[in-house]
């Protein structure tokens, strides 16, 4: 008698092997047994014919540091059949923290990851100081989904330094030595690694760069040996020009990570996305990553599914309006959805917005650009939009200005209708790119972003994106195997992190699972919800056709909805 059998479904195991039928066998949590179980019992039965039978997704880059504190769920990520997830990346986190800090930490991470800070500071409960006593607070919590994290360059700088390493000033070879023993000790209790950011599109919210952005080498290395001296744990960053800021930085980014990688023997990962000032590069710094593969290092570029853009509408952080004098007027009321949707709806409203004319060329040559590069997201979504989708296109088809356009767009659905603006992986305007990234054999998926930039983005949704989009439903060029996305975002994501327990479904395994209904499984239209604390206003989007996610052989999503089960624990150190 099993505790769970789930029999007859399409079984692609994570492994990359051919698709089959067969059945999986669920014991104390894990899976004792996967081929032809014709005549076993269990206490629990799922029915998966005509259904796939997948890995739970293992979703390497989010930033939950702060949601983990006061949710369960932490959804969008747990919708869309991921049931691990790694959050602490881009030097950005909550630990270490000195009791009159904070406020800066939450300010740090408004700035960063557009998470609004009202809700950090009324959801969070600050019940740690050090990085272990944080892993403790987490261990005492029960999710939907396993949690592991990572030890963030901000918080360690500033708590070494104090306002010195807030202002990116240089560590001394004491300080150096003392983050590294904060590094340390926090992989000792748990971390899977060390996290920092270069951009200089990450700031806080004062207008800082995260503190570590301009760290020497010294830095740097001496940070990272805490990593080799354990013989375990990931180095990540978000790289100099990772936003597109800088096309020349990246090539000497990726010359100190080789090195770093090689000395300290452990793995270093950088995000990676096409740039419209150099549309190429991606390619270069993939090549330059085999040549420091053949050299010892171990660099793992960080790719995204697809590309990451602005959702833009009358409930965003950024909104296509937002220079219009009469719409900023509207906006500052503070007016409910119901009551904007209402005046909005207005004809003079619309005229007064739909008639504005820029005061002066350059501005007026950034909103041409604007509509030519924004386009209709539609529902379902869509993501890799042709150029006839573009706000300018439609607008020359229809006979209408661009604003109008837009306008009329995103009075949809009762004025949460959305637009699109790709700013990065979109250069050429299709996603070809983006599949030679995915393809490339160093690179790593990731780049999801659940629980960050709430106002502008749903990236958490890639999982389900990469089985709709790139397996089934592309048309503008190739599309992907389905065994090989599969495996890639759950046997490759768990390994690059040291998660050898998941990731797979092979005998001895955790018994994380999704029940899939590959037909019938469709992203729905992001939303924007004041559900976080404090009022706090965030992007959600659900999808269809997940029959049913499973961590640890228990039930925690059936058709969408939350069955009340937290099986989800914090993950402690590679395993």
């Amino acid at each position: 008698m099993h505790d769970m059998l789930i029999s007859g479904g399409t079984l692609v195991d994570g492994t990359g092997s051919p698709s089959r039928v067969a059945d999986v066998a669920v014991d104390q949590g894990r899976i004792t047994a996967v081929g032809d179980l014709a005549g076993a019992q269990a206490r629990h039965e799922v029915d998966a014919r005509g259904l796939l039978v997948t890995p739970g997704w293992v979703d390497v880059h989010t930033h939950y540091d702060g949601q983990a504190t006061w949710d369960e769920v932490l959804a969008p990520t747990a919708w869309h059949g991921v049931t691990t997830l790694v959050m602490g990346n881009c030097g950005v986190g909550f630990a270490p923290v000195r009791p009159d800090r904070h406020d800066w930490l939450i300010g740090l991470m408004e700035g960063v990851e557009d998470i609004p800070g009202t809700a950090l500071a009324e959801g969070i409960v600050w019940d740690w100081e050090t990085f272990p006593e944080y892993l403790d607070a987490l261990d005492r919590r029960r999710f939907t989904l396993d949690v592991a994290t990572q030890v963030p360059h901000g918080a360690v700088r500033a708590y070494v330094m104090g306002e010195r390493g807030a202002k990116n000033e240089p560590a001394t070879r004491e300080e150096i030595a003392a983050m590294k023993a904060i590094v340390k000790e926090a992989i000792e209790a748990g971390a899977l690694g060390f996290s920092t950011s270069r951009t200089l599109a990450h700031v806080a919210i004062d207008g800082e760069p995260v503190p570590g952005t301009f760290a020497a080498e010294d830095e740097l290395f001496g940070i990272g040996a805490a990593l080799g001296e354990l013989g375990t744990g990931i180095f990540e960053l978000a790289p100099v020009g990772a936003a597109g800021e800088d096309v020349i930085g990246p090539k000497k980014e990726v010359d100190w990570m080789r090195r770093l990688s090689a000395a300290i023997g452990r793995p270093v990962t950088f995000a990676l996305l096409q740039v419209d000032r150099d549309p190429g590069l991606w390619s270069e710094l993939l090549e330059l990553t085999l040549i420091a593969e053949a050299e010892g290092a171990q660099l793992w570029p960080q790719v995204a599914g697809r590309p990451f853009g602005l959702l833009t509408g009358h409930h965003t952080t950024y909104s296509l309006f937002d220079a219009i004098p009469e719409y900023a007027e509207l906006k500052s009321k503070d007016l409910s959805p119901d009551e904007l949707f209402h005046e909005l709806s207005r004809p003079e409203v619309r005229e007064a917005i739909v008639s504005w004319v820029p005061p002066d060329p350059a501005l007026a040559a950034a909103m041409d650009d604007a509509f030519s590069k924004t386009y209709l997201l539609g529902s379902p979504p869509e993501y890799e939009p042709g150029p006839e989708r573009s706000v300018a296109a439609t607008a020359k088809r229809s006979d209408r200005t661009p604003l109008e356009v837009a306008y009329d767009a995103t009075l949809d659905d009762e004025g949460r209708g959305l637009l699109y603006l790709p700013l990065l992986n979109y250069s050429c305007g299709d996603l070809d790119a983006a599949r030679v990234m995915l393809l490339h054999p160093r690179a790593a998926l990731g780049l999801g972003d659940g629980g960050a930039h709430v106002g502008i983005v749903c990236d958490a949704s890639t999982p389900t994106f990469m089985l709709t989009h790139w397996t089934r439903d592309r048309t503008r060029g190739e599309q992907l195997p389905l065994e090989w996305v599969v495996k890639k975002q759950s046997h490759d994501t768990a390994r690059l992190y040291g998660l050898a327990d998941r990731g797979t479904v092979e005998e001895g395994m955790l018994a994380d699972l999704n029940v899939i209904d590959y037909e019938r499984l469709e992203l729905g239209t992001p939303i924007a919800v004041a559900d976080l604390p404090a009022g706090g206003r965030r992007l959600l989007q659900r999808a269809n056709g997940y029959v049913a996610t499973i961590k640890r052989g228990v039930v925690t999503f059936s058709e969408g909805v939350d069955t009340g089960e937290r099986p989800g624990r914090l993950v402690r150190g590679a395993r």
